[in-house]
């Protein structure tokens, strides 16, 4: 009774967050049984990694098999009779790496035995035919081989090192590996498991992890179970890795596996462990550790009790490769992806491809790689840290990833007789129901808490930016859904021209290829500044062309003042008086009203009595001081961002909004910034609409350093049409996406995601194209309604403020703004 009365207390503990310590553990845990540890353990894993279970696609490259240890399980070293070659050439690893960079993989695994010319004169004479002083010497030419020519992130597993070791390999690999399996001494005896194997010494092993952790490398680590070890022992040696952990932080994986009895070897008659003692040390790990270590456990080597271990505690399966065999256990064939996501689903859970970092050190590659792989880790990961999961980049022309296709088709709804159905385009997605009849219980709380128009907080935006599987599908049905409801299925657009009437700018945002300094030519085009004749002829052109509204931005020139800006309005204005002046940014707008001295309400007066009609919110990026310190540290701050936006929403000028992600920023940022968007249209109800803008890279100057991502992904970006119309709801209605970005097949799926808006014909549209864009300048009223129509819909021309062209409008901004105040 005590001793049961013990674990329901531990477990109560470690369900709050508590560090469970040493006596406690080593007095109760023992004599658990893991049916009453795993419940507790699933729950502390959800919290960490919610519904996703993590995999890395990758080459396994055996460099050597020879071994100066003789481990009694291992059928992976050899002796120098039983191999073709006692290294593999270089010709070799490359063939296996171009193999794997060929089927998508990103990491490359060397695996080799422990410094196998201590104890063999032919592996000695080789390296020296090689011209290598040690074997690890020649790890460091292969690594650096494979990562020049193939991009393939390294996972080193080398053995026991010291810190020079870790030293010269560290600039060549983005993680590095080396199970203790065991923290007991007593295994290294005479008759025990790694007797005569001088690198199994636990000690020798602990060392090598700690001095990882003082230089910083991303170790995966773990235990090897049922090779004679005790529960206690288990414990003991979690204990001994904990500690380290709580020191360093850098043991990025705990791998929890199985022992596996294989003919030709000592222990080939050895008892392998019963499943029970795999998912208590799961369980106990995830109770140890608590909710954000990664625990792995391989699924070749379980592969029937993938959804016990899931339940018991792990979140990662580790390495799994599509190319190259488990050459530590070639008697257990990998599983085929789709047979694992299969099996993983099954257990509840979504499997998302990840790197050889996991994903909480991918997403700071600053602080955990050498700065020669920081920059390929930044463009092999997601927002998130995941892998990147396609090879679609906005503004690129490149194709929409396999995952469009499917959308496509599920979201097109429409029956055999080809008329479109009523309700939600992705209502009829198959899956988009899950366990029980729909999205899974967290999730569908929040999307009713948003329909209901009710304020998220940070964390369940970040969640609903983070959904995959059948979370992903409810959210993008119930936002196309939510679309619908709110303004309905005509999709609408603006004829209007950009005039980018200067390029030369006194700013130095990292994330701009647009603007130069004077006479600049290290990016695209030359640097230009437009008179104002130039403006107003362009303005005249586009009127000819039907555009009811101008939208005019530049970079912030230092010959500019606030007259600058007064003089431009005028020039539009008396060129074509009818024509809607929608221009200048916040940043424009601030540095207009500094140079001459006055309020910023004072100065935006001025601009709309010269005939300015709205603001582009842009220059917004993301509006975090943490994001923008980086991009743009010389910009506007996020609360002068806002203030200019709000002091326009008080003169009478309405704005846009927009958000650039894809670039270093994470879904946390983004809840951030939809958070203040929204309390900012609470307050004033002057934005008319959110514009997701993602980043194109190409041409970028901090993504040219290797400092950003590659902008976002396919799902990130059709995510930031969704997300927004659930957080942003029921204050800001229009959603547009922009075919500049996503390409006109991918902006025609944002509109079944959420968008109801394909914003402006654009004529001249040159910031995008300077990044490396490739759309074009210009998408003319008949490509946009036939872009609508391929999916069903019809669309239909807009004034700037969402009117119809040549209507007069019955009240004005003062008075919308009076019935938006008392809730109409």
């Amino acid at each position: 009774m005590a001793r049961a009365s013990g674990l329901s207390a531990l477990l109560r503990a470690a369900e709050a967050g508590r560090r469970l310590d040493l006596r406690e553990a080593l007095e109760v845990l023992p004599e658990a049984p893991a049916a009453e540890l795993v419940a507790v353990a699933e729950s502390l894993t959800r919290v960490g990694f919610g519904e996703t279970v993590t995999y890395s696609r990758k080459v396994f490259i055996p460099l050597t098999q020879l071994c100066r240890d003789v481990c009694h399980y291992c059928t992976f070293a050899k002796a120098p009779r039983h191999l073709k070659s006692v290294y593999l050439t270089a010709d070799e690893v490359l063939a296996i790496a171009r193999a794997g960079k060929a089927a998508d993989c990103k990491e490359a695994l060397f695996t080799l035995g422990d410094k196998p010319e201590d104890r063999y004169s032919i592996a000695r004479a080789t390296l020296d035919n090689m011209g290598a002083a040690s074997t690890l010497e020649y790890l460091e030419r292969m690594a650096k081989l494979v990562l020049k020519e193939t991009g393939l992130l390294p996972h080193l597993n080398p053995g026991v090192m010291g810190d020079a070791d870790l030293r010269r390999l560290r600039p060549v690999s983005a993680s590095m590996g080396l199970m203790l399996e065991s923290a007991s001494n007593r295994l290294s005896e005479r008759g025990g498991p790694h007797f005569g194997s001088p690198d199994k010494v636990p000690a020798r092993r602990l060392a090598t992890l700690r001095t990882a952790g003082e230089l910083r490398i991303p170790m995966t680590t773990g235990l090897l179970v049922g090779i004679g070890e005790t529960r206690r022992e288990r414990i003991e040696s979690l204990l001994s890795l904990r500690e380290i952990h709580e020191t360093h932080g850098h043991l990025q994986e705990l791998i929890i596996q199985n022992f596996r009895a294989k003919p030709g070897t000592k222990m080939a008659a050895a008892p392998e462990p019963a499943m029970e003692e795999q998912l208590w040390t799961v369980a106990v790990t995830r109770l140890l550790f608590g909710p954000r270590m990664s625990i792995q456990a391989p699924p070749n080597l379980q592969p029937d009790g993938l959804a016990h271990l899931v339940r018991a505690g792990i979140n990662d399966w580790g390495g799994v490769s599509p190319v190259t065999p488990d050459h530590v256990n070639p008697e257990a064939p990998w599983p085929h992806l789709a047979d694992l996501a299969h099996a993983t689903n099954a257990a509840g859970r979504d499997l998302i491809e990840r790197l050889a970092l996991v994903p909480a050190y991918a997403v700071r590659p600053e602080v955990w790689t050498d700065p020669a792989i920081t920059p390929r880790v930044r463009r092999f990961s997601d927002s998130r840290g995941f892998a990147r999961p396609d090879r679609w980049y906005a503004g690129s022309g490149s194709e929409l990833p396999p995952i469009a296709a499917r959308w496509s088709s599920i979201a097109a709804g429409q029956p055999a007789d080809g008329s479109r159905r009523g309700g939600s385009a992705w209502s009829a997605r198959p899956g988009a129901r899950g366990k029980r009849g729909g999205s899974r219980l967290g999730i569908a709380a929040i999307i009713h808490a948003a329909r209901a128009g009710h304020s998220l907080i940070e964390a369940d935006i970040v969640r609903l930016f983070s959904v995959e599987g059948r979370d992903l599908d409810a959210v993008i049905a119930a936002a196309d859904q939510l679309r619908q409801e709110s303004v309905g299925d005509t999709v609408t657009y603006v004829i209007n021209r950009n005039i980018n009437y200067t390029n030369i700018c006194l700013y130095h945002c990292g994330f701009c290829a647009f603007s130069k300094g004077r006479g600049a030519t290290d990016l695209r085009g030359p640097a230009y500044n437009l008179d104002l004749d130039e403006m107003a002829r362009r303005t005249v052109e586009a009127a000819d062309a039907g555009a009811t509204e101008v939208c005019l931005q530049g970079g912030i020139h230092p010959s500019f003042t606030g007259d600058t800006y007064l003089n431009i309005v005028r020039a539009v204005k008396e060129a074509v008086p009818r024509m809607h002046v929608h221009a200048f940014s916040p940043l424009e707008v601030q540095h207009g009203a500094s140079t001459l001295g006055l309020p910023l309400a004072i100065y935006l007066e001025q601009l709309r009595d010269a005939g300015l009609s709205t603001l582009p919110g842009t220059a917004a990026e993301i509006l975090d001081d943490e994001i923008r310190d980086i991009i743009c540290p010389d910009k506007l701050r996020t609360h002068e961002w806002l203030n200019v936006i709000g002091t326009a929403h008080e003169v009478g000028l309405r704005t846009t909004s927009t958000i650039m992600f894809g670039h270093v920023e994470q879904p946390v940022h983004w809840a951030r910034h939809l958070q203040r968007l929204r309390s900012l249209q609470k307050r004033t109800g002057g934005i008319s609409e959110f514009v997701p803008l993602g980043y194109v890279h190409m041409e970028a100057p901090l993504w040219r350093k290797g400092l950003t991502r590659s902008g976002p992904s396919f799902r990130e970006a059709v995510l930031m049409h969704a997300v927004p119309r659930l957080v942003l709801h029921p204050l800001i209605k229009n959603i547009q996406t922009s075919w500049v970005k996503m390409g006109p097949q991918g902006a025609a799926l944002c509109l079944d995601a959420g968008a109801n808006d394909l914003g402006g014909t654009l004529m001249n549209e040159s910031i995008t194209r300077a990044a490396g864009g490739v759309f074009g300048q210009e998408l003319d009223a008949a490509k946009l309604q036939s872009l609508a129509g391929r999916i069903g819909r019809t669309a239909r021309q807009r004034t700037t403020l969402y009117g119809i062209p040549g209507e007069v409008a019955t009240a004005g901004y003062k008075e919308e703004k009076r019935v938006a105040a008392i809730g109409l």
